[in-house]
């Protein structure tokens, strides 16, 4: 099975045009490296680029190819050039090249079809799993007896997030050595190697040249947007019908990025993708739901940069796994890790690793919390984060009940009531249960520790200090679950290797009634103190730093979504209706209802602009999630009005990124895709939903 998206490109012109130029695709290669741009060829912005590779710290991921010049020449002397040119003025917007006649995915490898006097050729662009190496290859389709193609390679060595001005370019050098060429900076960055496959392959130095490129969207952004490239020359080799060329780059060795042809490297890459797709939930087996299986694969990735932890795995027996919250520029997250868990490995049946990644996880507790997020580069998570090691309990719960591990859940347990334990007496970050109520209070001046989390400076645009709503629905989902999983262990054969389980210097596991009895307090005090009945809807934060906020959020949809709702039924019909009426739309849910004097209608413009309404009004995708579990908790026979939910994404997967879902929307019509092109935590609720409400249509 070959899954196929096709984006015609002959017709467009004018805005149409323009709109196509902001299509981008992306291939990655499952360690976190991956090659970007737009569907026309053109490089806009600083994460575009054929090769970024993911290198140990401190670099992190890097550019090391950032652009092919791409040339037919004619046996008559003619030379034309195919690929989409370079602006390089702030008034240029790039050009849809007119040789560029067809975009497509197959099984989400990114294909261009070049038609142009009389010739026609197409090209992929191939990263192979595990390593980073590309593969950029042609082939000549049309009759030609012969032309020749001219590839120019561009270079700016730097960390992918670095400013595209960055540095100086006077110390790159070229070497070739037989059919193997070079570049390097002279620093401590691995050299980027070059072998041309293909008929006649030859490399012409023209004693190297700089050129000046405008990056159009990092100009919209208010980041510098003027870099310069450097260019040692250019390859070529001879096209004749039916027969190919691969330029292959990589940061690699010899041994390892030349071990596999071009050919072979095809025939993996396609078997690998088909296996995914056929061991995926049977209601992901057909587009578009089959798209995002291949998307979802792009997130799960081995953290190459983190030695420590793949020696401690090892050991162990163990694989270290992980989850990239987006694409181009996040790196891996708790929070998003733990929510994006269940719809991007058990979904898709990629249950070994969803082990991998709980364990890995687990290593991390530090005073009764989970990292909220691991810097580029760097082995040490942050962990300033409210929510991330609440989702863990309920990411760990899912992982449980699909695959019954529970050797996983024995080896974790004694952290889980170490976590219990630092949330019961009070932890970092002002995070702990108020006496008074036993509600989950949290907050630290300079810092956001909910998942509503811009920062600009010194500015925390959605402090929510106080008792947060959604992280008090976690906190009783979590005190349930924990509770269930004691009482199911107290009389299990494993007991006697549970406690001796316990990690050096974790507490005792303590009786379940207590556990119940500090549940049972929070759910009453969350009733009493939550329920705005002026709005019929939920407040969003009590006892903050300004009192109660009324603020309607979709982050009330937790208590009543979760598998242990804190809301008492009384309530769910009212609060999933103000959700309904005043934030949801086709492509997930609005993060505030536009009555309020906070609400930004739009996400653009530059970093303050954009954070300044990140949380304010911007929709989200994978807020779709909630939304319909909240749905079929209140309706559980609608399982067709479910499903009508996720109408909008099978569009969407032919906007932004072709074949994913971005990471957030404008509040308004036409909800133009912002933020990342590729969201974790989108992909992730899109495919455990649409499996959801299929198995709810199938039980029907």
């Amino acid at each position: 099975m070959t899954l196929t998206r096709r984006i015609d490109l002959r017709a467009a012109k004018g805005e149409d045009a323009r709109q196509l130029l902001r299509r981008e695709w992306l291939v990655t290669n499952g360690l976190g490296g991956y090659a970007s741009g737009t569907i026309s060829g053109n490089v806009a912005w600083r994460y575009h680029g054929l090769l970024i590779a993911a290198l140990s710290a401190p670099f992190g991921r890097t550019v090391m190819l950032n652009h092919l010049g791409e040339f037919i020449r004619f046996p008559d002397g003619r030379r034309l050039q195919i690929g989409g040119e370079e602006p390089s003025r702030p008034d240029e917007t790039g050009s849809l090249s007119h040789s560029i006649a067809e975009f497509r995915l197959e099984n989400a490898l990114p294909i261009w079809r070049y038609e142009v006097a009389g010739i026609i050729l197409e090209k992929y662009v191939l990263f192979l799993q595990g390593q980073n190496t590309v593969h950029i290859h042609y082939r000549l389709l049309s009759s030609q007896a012969e032309v020749r193609l001219e590839l120019g390679p561009s270079v700016h060595f730097r960390g992918h997030e670095h400013p595209v001005d960055e540095g100086s370019l006077d110390n790159y050098q070229f070497r070739a050595s037989g059919e193997h060429y070079e570049i390097t900076q002279g620093g401590d960055l691995p050299n980027l190697r070059l072998v041309l496959r293909g008929q006649e392959p030859a490399f012409t130095y023209d004693g190297a040249s700089q050129r000046e490129i405008y990056y159009q969207k990092d100009a919209e952004r208010g980041y510098p947007s003027r870099g310069t490239l450097w260019s040692p020359g250019y390859f070529s080799v001879r096209l004749r019908p039916n027969r190919d060329a691969t330029l292959i780059a990589s940061t690699e060795w010899w041994h390892t990025m030349l071990a596999l042809s071009p050919q072979e490297a095809l025939g993996f890459y396609h078997d690998r993708h088909r296996r995914l797709i056929a061991c995926a939930d049977p209601a992901l087996h057909s587009a578009p739901a089959a798209e995002l299986v291949l998307a979802a694969d792009q997130f799960i990735i081995n953290p190459v940069g983190r030695v420590q932890d793949a020696a401690r795995a090892h050991a162990a027996g163990d694989e270290v796994r992980t989850i990239i919250a987006g694409y181009h520029w996040f790196t891996d997250w708790g929070r998003d890790t733990m929510i994006s868990l269940e719809g991007l490995t058990l979904a898709t049946n990629r249950h070994t690793e969803a082990g991998w990644i709980l364990r890995t996880f687990a290593h991390y507790i530090r005073d009764g919390l989970i990292p909220n997020l691991f810097p580029e580069g760097r082995s040490e998570g942050l962990y300033h984060t409210a929510d991330a090691t609440l989702w863990f309990f309920h990411a760990l719960d899912r992982y449980v009940e699909r695959t019954g591990d529970r050797a996983t859940l024995r080896l974790i347990l004694p952290r889980l009531a170490d976590i219990i334990s630092h949330h019961l007496r009070g932890t970092r970050f002002g995070i702990g249960v108020d006496p008074a109520d036993g509600l989950l209070r949290e907050g630290a001046p300079g810092y956001q520790l909910t998942w509503m989390d811009a920062k600009v400076g010194d500015w925390v645009v959605t402090p929510r200090r106080g008792k947060p709503v959604e992280i008090n629905a976690l906190w009783y989902n979590a005190l349930r679950l924990f509770e269930g999983w004691l009482r199911e262990e107290r009389g299990s054969p494993g007991r006697s290797n549970l406690e001796n389980s316990k990690p050096e210097g974790a507490i005792s596991l303590p009786n379940p009634d207590d556990i119940a009895a500090h549940a049972q307090r929070a759910c009453e005090s969350f009733n009493r103190r939550f329920w705005y009945a002026q709005g019929s809807h939920l407040y969003d934060v009590v006892d903050g730093e300004e009192g109660d906020d009324a603020a309607c959020r979709p982050n009330q949809l937790l208590a009543l979504s979760l598998k242990h709702p804190v809301l008492d039924q009384q309530y769910w019909q009212p609060v999933l209706e103000a959700v309904r009426e005043r934030l949801l739309t086709p492509l997930g849910l609005r993060s505030l209802s536009r009555d309020h004097p906070d609400y930004k209608p739009k996400y653009f413009g530059d970093l303050r602009a954009r954070d300044a309404a990140y949380h304010q009004g911007t929709v989200w995708a994978w807020l779709i999630g909630p939304f319909i579990d909240a749905w079929l908790r209140v309706h559980p026979d609608d399982h067709a009005g479910a499903r009508k939910f996720l109408d909008g994404f099978a569009s969407h997967v032919d906007e932004a990124c072709v074949g994913s879902i971005s990471e957030v929307f404008d509040a308004e019509p036409p909800f133009t895709p912002r933020g990342c092109i590729s969201q974790a935590w989108s992909v992730a609720e899109v495919l455990r939903a649409w499996v959801k409400v299929s198995e709810a249509v199938k039980e029907s």
